[in-house]
């Protein structure tokens, strides 16, 4: 595995930049500066910050080698991409809300600077300019992109849905969550690998097997992230450490941990059930009985298997051999576990 951002994830963030700027022209100025503060390009004074655009931008490069999966030029699959990552911060948006998130990216998340209400509704125009974006193609192609990003943000709202629920629930178990981060994560990571080669018309073989390689690698991130939010340190996440315990959130490594039978996921349980604030004493240990109830291991072991099965699905799928050495190199920067 691989530390180094891959190249085209740096040129998917100029490439597709510009698109993603020009469509938030058309917001009103008071929810145009709050998408433009979350996605990086202005300060929380609306000055520009000089960025290409915030975040990664991983899945509008994935969406990118999409198009040239089909033998297309990447500039084929612009507006998919930028679809793609309005659909993803949408969600960020109303994620850091729901999860009461404060920092993303290393700054304020933007409900802490313009209110709840605002970056609701910044969410929410990111969501309809998604779709604006690929009805406005008149030829087919354009309207089955949009019915692929529509089946993608239905998954993810139920896996958020789920997500939720299962804050209020004590026997949620190891495949129910499975089934969430497949739907909260793994089915836009599957749309941003497939909705490229669609847009420009792909044989349907095609875009079944990126969809497969993009669903797996969708776990396998979920599954790191996962790990990253007990064990990964802030200037890695941009977050604080152990936020997710912090949280008492069922990810993936807690659930294995709390339904493994081992006497440390008993532990575990009782922790989390302790009513107020877990102390910094109190998030250690209880990073400590994950890892002793062998959820660490297992969220590890099951990213690998994910990864693994992502590169078979990718070698199953015909395309150009550099495109395929480029899905493959981004599989494997999006999984390393730093910590």
């Amino acid at each position: 595995m691989t530390t180094t951002m891959p190249a085209g994830v740096a040129a998917a963030r100029d490439l597709v930049g510009p698109a993603v700027l020009g469509w938030l022209d058309r917001l009103s100025p008071d929810v145009r500066i709050v998408a433009a503060y979350h996605l990086g390009f202005v300060d929380a004074n609306g000055t520009p910050t000089g960025e290409a655009q915030g975040g990664k931008a991983l899945r509008p490069a994935l969406a990118l080698l999409s198009a040239r999966a089909a033998g297309s030029p990447p500039e084929r699959g612009v507006t998919a991409a930028a679809a793609v990552e309005f659909v993803h911060n949408f969600s960020l948006l109303h994620d850091d809300i729901m999860d009461d998130d404060t920092e993303r990216r290393h700054r304020p998340t933007a409900w802490t600077v313009f209110g709840v209400g605002a970056a609701i509704l910044a969410g929410d125009a990111l969501l309809c300019l998604a779709q604006d974006m690929l009805i406005s193609d008149p030829s087919p192609q354009g309207v089955w992109a949009a019915r692929c990003l529509s089946a993608a943000v239905h998954r993810l709202i139920a896996g958020q849905g789920a997500d939720l629920a299962f804050e209020r629930r004590d026997d949620v178990t190891l495949d129910e969550c499975l089934q969430m981060a497949g739907d909260k994560t793994a089915a836009l990571m599957a749309c941003a690998c497939s909705i490229g080669a669609i847009g420009v018309g792909a044989p349907a073989e095609l875009a079944m097997g990126l969809a497969g390689f993009g669903a797996h690698v969708g776990l396998a991130f979920q599954l790191t992230d996962d790990l990253l939010g007990i064990w990964g340190a802030p200037e890695v996440t941009g977050k604080p450490v152990r936020a997710d315990l912090r949280a008492r959130k069922k990810s993936l490594p807690v659930v294995a941990a709390l339904t493994g039978g081992t006497q440390a996921g008993k532990e575990l349980g009782e922790l989390l059930a302790r009513p107020g604030t877990l102390s910094e004493e109190d998030l250690l240990r209880g990073a400590e009985l994950v890892e002793q109830a062998g959820g660490r291991k297992w969220a590890e072991n099951e990213a690998d298997a994910q990864l693994a099965a992502a590169n078979k699905c990718l070698a199953e799928t015909e395309m150009p051999e550099d495109v395929r050495s480029e899905f493959a190199a981004i599989a494997s920067f999006i999984t390393v576990r730093q910590s």
